[in-house]
Protein backbone atom coordinates (compact mmCIF):
# COMPACT_ATOMS: atom_id res chain seq x y z
CA UNK A 1 0.00 0.00 0.00
CA UNK A 2 0.91 3.66 -0.40
CA UNK A 3 -0.11 6.53 1.85
CA UNK A 4 -0.01 9.98 0.29
CA UNK A 5 0.07 13.26 2.18
CA UNK A 6 -0.48 16.55 0.37
CA UNK A 7 0.60 19.97 1.54
CA UNK A 8 1.01 23.49 0.22
CA UNK A 9 -2.56 24.51 -0.50
CA UNK A 10 -4.01 27.81 0.60
CA UNK A 11 -5.51 31.13 -0.42
CA UNK A 12 -3.82 33.22 -3.10
CA UNK A 13 -4.79 36.14 -5.31
CA UNK A 14 -5.26 35.72 -9.03
CA UNK A 15 -1.91 35.80 -10.80
CA UNK A 16 -0.12 34.38 -7.79
CA UNK A 17 1.68 31.08 -7.28
CA UNK A 18 1.48 28.05 -5.04
CA UNK A 19 3.59 24.92 -4.80
CA UNK A 20 1.91 21.71 -3.76
CA UNK A 21 3.81 18.73 -2.39
CA UNK A 22 2.79 15.09 -2.14
CA UNK A 23 4.91 12.81 0.01
CA UNK A 24 4.55 9.04 -0.30
CA UNK A 25 4.98 6.49 2.46
CA UNK A 26 7.27 4.37 0.32
CA UNK A 27 9.99 4.94 -2.20
CA UNK A 28 8.51 6.34 -5.38
CA UNK A 29 11.10 4.55 -7.50
CA UNK A 30 8.63 1.68 -7.55
CA UNK A 31 5.59 3.83 -8.32
CA UNK A 32 4.76 3.82 -12.02
CA UNK A 33 2.82 7.06 -12.27
CA UNK A 34 2.05 9.88 -9.86
CA UNK A 35 -0.13 12.84 -10.46
CA UNK A 36 -2.56 15.49 -9.41
CA UNK A 37 -6.29 15.74 -9.91
CA UNK A 38 -8.66 18.44 -8.74
CA UNK A 39 -12.33 18.77 -7.94
CA UNK A 40 -14.27 21.99 -7.66
CA UNK A 41 -17.69 22.17 -5.97
CA UNK A 42 -20.40 20.72 -8.19
CA UNK A 43 -17.90 19.48 -10.76
CA UNK A 44 -16.33 16.16 -11.59
CA UNK A 45 -12.80 15.35 -10.53
CA UNK A 46 -10.42 16.13 -13.38
CA UNK A 47 -6.84 15.41 -14.30
CA UNK A 48 -4.37 18.23 -13.75
CA UNK A 49 -1.00 16.62 -14.44
CA UNK A 50 0.73 13.26 -14.23
CA UNK A 51 4.36 12.18 -14.31
CA UNK A 52 5.74 8.74 -15.04
CA UNK A 53 8.64 7.01 -13.33
CA UNK A 54 10.72 7.98 -16.35
CA UNK A 55 9.79 11.64 -16.08
CA UNK A 56 7.30 11.88 -18.91
CA UNK A 57 4.51 14.34 -18.20
CA UNK A 58 0.94 15.00 -19.29
CA UNK A 59 -0.99 18.17 -18.53
CA UNK A 60 -4.58 19.24 -18.85
CA UNK A 61 -4.97 21.85 -21.58
CA UNK A 62 -6.27 24.33 -19.02
CA UNK A 63 -2.98 24.34 -17.07
CA UNK A 64 -0.37 23.93 -19.82
CA UNK A 65 2.28 26.61 -19.60
CA UNK A 66 1.25 27.57 -16.06
CA UNK A 67 1.70 24.39 -13.99
CA UNK A 68 4.74 22.14 -13.72
CA UNK A 69 4.81 18.69 -12.18
CA UNK A 70 8.07 17.19 -10.95
CA UNK A 71 9.22 14.29 -8.82
CA UNK A 72 12.05 14.00 -6.34
CA UNK A 73 12.79 10.31 -5.95
CA UNK A 74 15.26 10.94 -3.12
CA UNK A 75 12.49 12.50 -1.00
CA UNK A 76 9.59 10.34 -2.21
CA UNK A 77 7.85 13.56 -3.17
CA UNK A 78 6.00 14.93 -6.16
CA UNK A 79 5.51 18.66 -6.57
CA UNK A 80 3.04 20.74 -8.53
CA UNK A 81 4.26 24.28 -9.17
CA UNK A 82 1.27 26.45 -10.03
CA UNK A 83 1.87 29.88 -11.53
CA UNK A 84 -0.44 32.55 -12.95
CA UNK A 85 -3.30 31.13 -10.93
CA UNK A 86 -6.86 31.91 -11.93
CA UNK A 87 -10.08 31.80 -9.90
CA UNK A 88 -11.15 28.79 -11.97
CA UNK A 89 -8.17 26.88 -10.56
CA UNK A 90 -9.88 26.89 -7.16
CA UNK A 91 -10.53 23.30 -6.08
CA UNK A 92 -9.44 20.53 -3.80
CA UNK A 93 -6.27 19.06 -5.27
CA UNK A 94 -5.62 15.34 -4.83
CA UNK A 95 -2.38 13.45 -5.25
CA UNK A 96 -2.50 10.00 -6.85
CA UNK A 97 -0.11 7.11 -7.23
CA UNK A 98 -0.39 4.05 -9.45
CA UNK A 99 1.37 1.23 -7.63
CA UNK A 100 1.18 -2.34 -8.92
CA UNK A 101 -2.51 -2.84 -9.73
CA UNK A 102 -4.02 -0.13 -7.56
CA UNK A 103 -4.47 3.62 -7.59
CA UNK A 104 -4.01 5.41 -4.30
CA UNK A 105 -5.32 8.86 -3.37
CA UNK A 106 -4.36 11.44 -0.80
CA UNK A 107 -6.85 13.32 1.36
CA UNK A 108 -6.62 16.47 -0.72
CA UNK A 109 -5.51 20.04 -0.15
CA UNK A 110 -7.66 23.10 -0.77
CA UNK A 111 -6.53 25.75 -3.25
CA UNK A 112 -8.53 28.97 -3.37
CA UNK A 113 -7.75 31.72 -5.86
CA UNK A 114 -9.43 35.05 -5.24
CA UNK A 115 -10.20 37.49 -8.05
Amino acid sequence: QVQLVESGGGLVQAGGSLRLACTASRTIFSIKTMGWYRQAPGKQRELVAIISSGGSTIYADSVKGRFTISRDNTKNTVHLQMNSLKPEDSAVYYCTADYIADTYWGQGTQVTVSS
